[in-house]
């Protein structure tokens, strides 16, 4: 594997979920290893200038960002910004230079699925919801760029899954169904974009502490917890699952395909 500071690569990403977190630090990443970076995020007025700063950081680089304020699991809009991305490469002459695709949507209900009294359950149309978005638009969004053509052979397919996906956590159970799925797409994916050279992989990340762990309930126990076990001290941070994202996609790791792979500093080997 290359060094971080020799890590070269090429072409544009698309990273799901580009304004906070994972995705944040992994379009910086790609940026400063020579990638464009298209991004996805839903913010309001309150958050926007995440967004924009991310955009700032990139074409500060030297690389371009387009980015999108858009809802990720939106068909229409979904469809949108594809185009808009086809447009964006074709007037480049680059067709088909998108090499990663990067799934970090993070946005789901944390409701338990019995409770007292039951309508403060988890509802039909709440676990929709969380499994369309945090599973299912994975899906999606590769039916639309490999079908395009904007992803041909070197592309590289990365979903952000947690422990959660086995498990039990309070009111966690929607989410950990959409990680759980994430992982079994992630598997079907590599196994049907094979042929095409496509990669998939899903990329289990420790307990980071991102705006997404502190919407959990007890996320202060889960924190403490992790950084007493991990053998390293230490939370992982959103930038060492970046690097190892940038890394993961050069070249040389085209026969990495269909697994879970843990950037977590060794902290799920110890009970």
């Amino acid at each position: 594997m290359p060094d971080q500071a020799s890590l070269r690569l090429t072409g544009w990403a698309l990273v799901l979920g580009a304004s906070s977190g994972f995705g944040e630090a992994t379009s910086l990443a790609l940026a400063r290893a020579g990638m464009h970076v298209f991004g996805v995020h839903l913010d309001r007025k309150a958050t926007l200038a995440n967004a924009e700063r991310v955009v700032t950081a990139i074409r500060a680089l030297g690389r371009e960002a387009h980015f999108f304020n858009a809802n990720a699991a939106d068909p229409e809009r979904r469809a949108e910004v594809v185009a808009e991305m086809e447009r964006v490469l074709a007037d480049r002459g680059d067709a088909g230079a998108l090499r990663v695709l990067l799934h970090s949507l993070a946005f789901g209900t944390l409701t338990p699925y019995i409770d007292d009294p039951i309508k403060n359950a988890v509802t039909q149309a709440q676990m929709d919801m969380t499994l369309d978005v945090m599973a299912h638009s994975l899906v999606y969004w590769t039916q639309e760029v490999v079908a395009r053509g904007l992803m041909t052979r070197g592309g590289r397919i990365y979903a952000m899954t947690s422990s959660g996906s086995t498990r039990v956590l309070p009111a966690y159970g929607p989410v950990s169904a959409a990680k759980a799925a994430l992982e079994a797409h992630i598997r079907q994916l590599a196994a049907e974009l094979a042929p095409r050279g496509i990669a998939a992989n899903a990329i289990r990340a420790g307990v980071t502490d991102t705006p997404a762990l502190r919407k959990i309930p007890g996320h202060e126990a889960i924190i403490a917890g992790a950084r007493r076990r991990n053998p390293s001290g230490r939370l992982t941070t959103p930038e060492d699952v970046a690097r190892a994202i940038a890394t993961l996609a050069h070249p040389d790791t085209y026969w990495i395909t269909g697994n879970v792979i843990g950037v977590d500093g060794g902290e799920e080997i110890v009970g």
